[in-house]
C-alpha cells in the first residue's frame, strides 16, 4: 500500500512539473499608450510586441493600476496566434511604488517627528526640573534659625535658575509649536499627493499559444476607476455685432496610481460670485386662498469644503459633480469647491479614491461635507477569450479549462483604426487630443484646451423686472448641435471684462441654444407700481381690484440694443372671476399663461416706459389675493 501511494506521489509530481514546464512564463513590462478618459473612468490602452517560441505562454502584465475593472479586461493579438484566457490578479506581495516625491515628503516628516519628540522630551525635563526647584525652596528647618546671608545666596540662586529653566521653557514650546506647523505642511503636502493607503498591484496574465517563433503586436486594453474628466468653458463676446468666442476645456483628474506619461489623450462623452443665469416666470394661476407665486432667490451657486470624515481633514482634488450632468468642479489644495449649479433642483455628488461617493442636494448656498473611508476589496476576476479572425478554436481550447467560468468569444478586426480628431458616435463625442500629454496620479485637476469655436450668435437683452431689476444678455445660436457642447460651467467675458459665471446647459435646448453671458449695468431696468391706480372698489355684488405697473428701460451703451422684457398678468381659473386687461402698451400676450412680452430696440441714451394695468372682478363676499 505505501509503495503504491509512493508511486502514485512520483507520478503526480512528475506530471505537475511536465505541466508547469510546458507552460513558459513571462513577465512583461509596458506602458501606458493611449488613455480614453470618460466622464467617470477612463479606458487605458498599452501595446507591447513580445518574442515567442513554439508552445503555451503565460504573459504577465505586472505594475498596473489597483482600480482595473475586471471585467473589461481586453486582450488583441496581431499575428499567428492564440489568447486561450485571460485573467485579472491583485498582488498583494509587491505592492505600488511610492512616486520620488511621496518618499521625499515621508522622510522629512520622520525627521520632524523625531525632532518633536526629541523638544517634548527637554521641556518635560524642563518641568521636572522646575518641581524640583519648587519643592525644595525652603531652606532651613522647621525649628532651624536661617543665616541672612545664606538666605540672600538661596533667594539669588533659585530666582536665577527658575528665570533660566522658564525662559528655557518657553523657548521649546516655541519650537514645539513650529514644529508642529512643520509637521502639518508636511502631512497636508503627502495627502495632497496621494492617500495613506499602499494599494497592490495590478496584474493581468494572459494565456496564449503559439504554434511557431513569431513576435506579436499584444494590445491590452481595460477600465479603470478614480479618472474623469468635466468640460468647463471661456466665453467671451467682444460686443453685440461680433461671433461669440468659446473655449471648450476638459478637466481631467486622476488617481489610478500610475502616471500616464506622454500619451495620446482622448476625452469621451459617454458616460467671482455674479450669477449668470437669467430668472424664468412662473404661470399666476389666480383663484381664492391662492397666493401669488414666490419667487425666493434660486441657488445658482455653491461652495463649501470637503472633509474626511474620520480625522477632519480637507481632501483636495475630490470631485464634485452635478449628478446627471457633467457640470462639475474639484477641491483645491484646502478641500474647497464652488460651483454654479442650474435653476432645476440638482443633487452634487461628491467622490474621492478611498472614500464613499456621497450624493447631497442642493438646498443651501454653503454646504460642507464629510466623506466615510471605503472598505473596497479589489479580488474580482474574469476570464475572457479572444482570437484573431474566426478562429473557432479559442471556445474548445478554453471550455473546460476555468472551472464556474463562462466563456465569451470575440472577434477582433485587425482592420479597424481608431480616428485621430473629433470623433461622433451613436451615443457619444470623443475628442482626440493631437499633442501627447502627461497626466500624473495626483488627484489634481488639470486643464486641456480641446477646441475653440467662433460661434455666430444673435443677441438680445431680456429682462423679468417683477423678479429681478436687471438686464441679462442672452445670445441665441443656431445649429449648435455640431459643436457637440456638453452642459458645463463657464467663464463669462463681455467687453474685454470678466462678468461672472454661468452655466452652459444644452439639456432642455432645442434648435436654438440660448447662453446667458450675465448682466450688463449699462441697461437699466426699474418696475414700480403706481399708488394712483391700485384701488379697490365695490360694484353691484362685485368686487374690483386695480393693479397698474410702470416699467422703465434705459440703454446707456454707446450702440443700439434690441431687448426683450416680460412681466405678467394673473390667469382666472373660475367663471366668477374676472381678469381685464386695461392697459400693456402695445405688448404682446399668451393668454394661457398670463406672459406679457415686449420686444424694444433702443438708441443709445434712449429710455421707454411701459404701461401694464389690468382689473380683477369677483364676488365682494369672497376674499381674494391680487398682488
Amino acid at each position: 500500500m505505501r509503495k503504491t501511494f509512493s508511486i502514485l506521489i512520483a507520478v503526480l509530481t512528475v506530471s505537475f512539473s511536465n505541466a508547469q514546464e510546458s507552460i513558459k512564463e513571462k513577465e512583461i513590462k509596458s506602458r501606458v499608450d493611449e488613455v480614453t478618459v470618460y466622464l467617470d473612468g477612463a479606458q487605458i490602452t498599452r501595446k507591447k510586441k513580445v518574442q515567442l517560441q513554439p508552445g503555451t505562454h503565460l504573459l504577465k502584465f505586472t505594475d498596473l493600476s489597483p482600480f482595473i475593472r475586471s471585467k473589461s479586461v481586453q486582450i488583441k493579438a496581431m499575428g499567428d496566434v492564440t489568447v486561450l484566457s485571460v485573467n485579472h490578479h491583485q498582488n498583494f506581495v509587491d505592492k505600488l511604488e511610492k512616486s520620488d516625491a511621496l518618499v521625499d515628503l515621508e522622510g522629512k516628516l520622520e525627521l520632524v517627528k523625531k525632532e518633536l519628540l526629541k523638544e517634548k522630551a527637554y521641556l518635560e525635563v524642563i518641568s521636572e526640573e522646575i518641581d524640583f526647584l519648587k519643592e525644595n525652596k525652603n531652606i532651613g528647618g522647621k525649628n532651624q534659625a536661617v543665616d541672612v546671608g545664606n538666605l540672600q545666596s538661596a533667594t539669588n540662586y533659585y530666582g536665577q535658575k527658575m528665570t533660566e529653566l522658564k525662559m528655557a521653557e518657553i523657548e521649546r514650546k516655541e519650537k514645539i509649536e513650529k514644529i508642529n506647523w512643520e509637521k502639518q505642511d508636511i502631512e497636508d503636502q503627502i495627502n495632497n499627493l496621494s492617500s495613506s493607503k499602499i494599494f497592490a498591484k495590478g496584474e493581468v496574465h494572459v494565456k496564449i499559444e503559439s504554434k511557431m517563433s513569431t513576435s506579436p503586436n499584444l494590445e491590452l486594453t481595460y477600465l479603470v476607476d478614480n479618472a474623469s474628466w468635466y468640460p468647463s468653458y471661456d466665453i467671451r463676446a467682444k460686443n453685440v455685432n461680433e461671433p461669440i468666442k468659446v473655449v471648450y476645456k476638459a478637466n481631467v483628474r486622476q488617481d489610478t496610481k500610475i502616471d500616464w506619461q506622454d500619451v495620446k489623450l482622448k476625452f469621451s462623452s459617454a458616460n467671482p460670485s455674479v450669477s449668470g443665469v437669467a430668472p424664468q416666470l412662473k404661470t399666476y394661476f389666480l383663484d381664492y386662498y391662492s397666493s401669488p407665486p414666490r419667487y425666493d432667490k434660486a441657488i445658482n451657486e455653491v461652495s463649501g469644503h470637503v472633509y474626511a470624515d474620520s480625522d477632519r481633514l480637507p481632501l483636495p482634488g475630490t470631485s464634485v459633480i452635478v449628478k446627471g450632468t457633467t457640470i462639475g468642479t474639484s477641491t483645491d489644495f484646502d478641500g474647497f469647491f464652488s460651483l454654479s449649479v442650474p435653476n432645476e433642483s440638482s443633487i452634487l455628488e461628491f467622490s474621492f479614491v478611498g472614500f464613499e461617493t456621497k450624493s447631497v442636494p442642493v438646498n443651501s448656498a454653503v454646504q460642507n461635507i464629510y466623506l466615510e473611508e471605503s472598505a473596497n476589496a479589489l479580488e474580482e476576476v474574469v476570464v475572457m477569450g479572444y482570437s484573431s479572425g474566426n478562429d473557432s478554436r479559442v471556445s474548445s481550447k478554453l471550455r473546460g479549462k476555468a472551472s464556474g467560468v463562462s466563456m465569451q468569444e470575440l472577434e477582433v478586426n485587425e482592420s479597424e483604426e481608431i480616428p485621430l480628431l473629433q470623433v461622433e458616435n451613436q451615443t457619444s463625442v470623443d475628442f482626440a487630443i493631437d499633442q501627447p500629454y502627461t497626466v500624473n496620479s495626483d488627484n489634481q485637476s488639470f486643464s486641456v484646451d480641446m477646441v475653440r469655436y467662433d460661434l455666430p450668435a444673435d443677441y438680445q437683452y431680456y429682462s423679468v423686472p417683477k423678479i429681478q431689476n436687471e438686464a441679462f444678455l442672452l445670445a441665441s445660436i443656431t445649429d449648435w448641435q455640431k459643436y457637440h457642447l456638453l452642459e458645463g460651467e463657464a467663464n463669462i467675458f463681455f467687453e474685454n471684462t470678466f462678468v461672472g459665471k454661468t452655466i452652459l446647459d444644452t439639456r432642455y435646448a432645442s434648435d436654438t441654444l440660448e447662453i446667458s453671458l450675465g448682466i450688463d449695468k449699462n441697461v437699466q431696468v426699474k418696475r414700480e407700481r403706481t399708488s394712483d391706480f391700485s384701488s379697490k372698489k365695490f360694484v353691484g355684488t362685485k368686487k374690483e381690484e386695480l393693479r397698474e405697473y410702470r416699467i422703465s428701460v434705459r440703454n446707456n451703451k454707446a450702440e443700439r440694443i434690441n431687448m426683450l422684457v416680460l412681466d405678467q398678468v394673473p390667469v382666472s381659473r373660475m367663471d366668477e372671476i374676472k381678469v381685464e386687461l386695461l392697459e400693456k402698451s402695445k405688448a404682446k400676450i399668451n393668454d394661457n399663461s398670463g406672459e406679457i412680452s415686449w420686444s424694444l430696440d433702443l438708441d443709445p441714451s434712449e429710455e421707454i416706459d411701459l404701461d401694464l394695468k389690468y382689473s380683477v372682478k369677483y364676488p365682494k363676499n369672497r376674499n381674494l389675493v391680487i398682488e
